[in-house]
């Protein structure tokens, strides 16, 4: 059985890693893939006296926990900022902890992912990060539809992600830029669906609330062109009144079109196709999240591998991180976001495209 060490209890560890968790042990039913002991934090306001949450023992520092159980048996929940994933791992490394679930995304830029994939090398560490989309019940059925071509070639991906994150984009920079937030799962998503891709285009805007501006965290629009002839394009907006998560999947004889659940006040999910023959529409259970942290616990305990996901997030950080550049560089004035001929090099364009 494996224990647990979660490090970082903000946002992702404490709202979502620690209650997936409690779900994912009871989806384990009679596996014994989870010890009964309670799951180890360590977080730097635990040293500010906080009260520890429900079934969980604080620890003031790393080495306190592999003193407590052994870290060859634990699974480390990475829940920190993604800027500091490389250091944080060689120092767990160190300890003799092997297996790491990370926080998406795996990092924030090719520097820190350069130094991410350098301490998975040297150290031997088995890392899977945190991807619930591309195991999550409506990505498999998206998935299925495109591997088995009954409705002809996959054309074009559009997805929609909006919520409101004000409060947090004020109060941490955690995830400095909005394609830090919500894009690392639906490009994910996108590359399993048609295979490799560059960037075409990308744009993002500032955050604004009131007075007061947050760089480059309000809406982003992303731009892709796979090498099997598929277009993706994504808008991401943080400043939406409403939630929404929408995928539309464009093929030669159909159209899907599937919302993943929004928050975890409610775990469905809804797919609806549409072809000459008429529209069906089906509502189902969706708790991807839960169903990700199980499956990653049998990866670690050699049940059942989910290495092929890894790669995914490698070219997932590498292509946000170019769609940066892009969003970073001097606007080309006579560039255009036309959909013809594929341009030289990647166009700075508007988020509503």
């Amino acid at each position: 059985m494996l224990h647990t060490l979660v490090v970082g209890l903000g946002r992702s560890g404490r709202g979502l890693h620690l209650p997936a968790l409690t779900r994912a042990r009871a989806l384990a039913g009679r596996q014994r893939l989870f010890s009964p002991g309670p799951v180890l934090t360590y977080d730097i306001r635990a040293l500010r006296g906080e009260t520890p949450l429900p079934g969980t023992r604080p620890v003031t520092a790393l080495p306190e926990a592999a003193a407590l159980v052994d870290p060859a048996r634990t699974v480390v929940h990475l829940c920190t900022p993604p800027g500091v994933r490389s250091r944080l791992l060689a120092d767990l490394a160190a300890l003799g902890y092997r297996r790491v679930l990370v926080e998406k995304p795996l990092a924030p830029d090719e520097p820190e992912l350069a130094a991410v994939l350098e301490a998975r090398r040297r150290h031997g560490l088995d890392l899977v990060v945190v991807a619930q989309w591309l195991t999550s019940a409506l990505s498999y059925r998206l998935l299925a539809a495109a591997r088995e071509g009954a409705f002809g070639e996959l054309r074009a991906i559009s997805v929609l992600q909006s919520k409101p994150r004000f409060v947090r984009s004020l109060t941490s920079r955690a995830h400095p830029t909005v394609f830090d937030v919500e894009l690392p799962h639906s490009v994910g998503v996108a590359l399993a669906l048609a295979g490799p891709a560059r960037v075409r285009a990308a744009a993002c805007t500032d955050m604004a609330l009131g007075n007061v501006e947050v760089p480059r965290l309000g809406q982003a629009r992303l731009v892709l062109d796979h090498d099997s002839g598929t277009r993706t394009e994504i808008f991401s907006d943080l400043m939406s009144p409403t939630r929404e998560r929408r995928i539309r999947l464009e093929f030669a004889t159909a159209t899907l079109v599937g919302h993943y659940p929004c928050s975890e006040d409610d775990d469905t999910a809804q797919l609806r196709t549409t072809n000459e023959t008429g529209s069906a529409h089906l509502v189902f259970h969706d708790d991807a999240l839960a169903d990700f942290m199980l499956r990653a616990y049998e990866h670690f305990s050699g049940r059942r591998p989910v290495a092929d996901l890894f790669d995914i997030q490698v070219r997932t950080v590498r292509l946000l991180a170019e769609a940066k550049r892009v969003c970073a560089a001097p606007a080309d004035i006579g560039a255009t976001a036309g959909v013809g001929t594929a341009p030289a090099r990647p166009e700075a364009v508007s988020p509503r495209g």
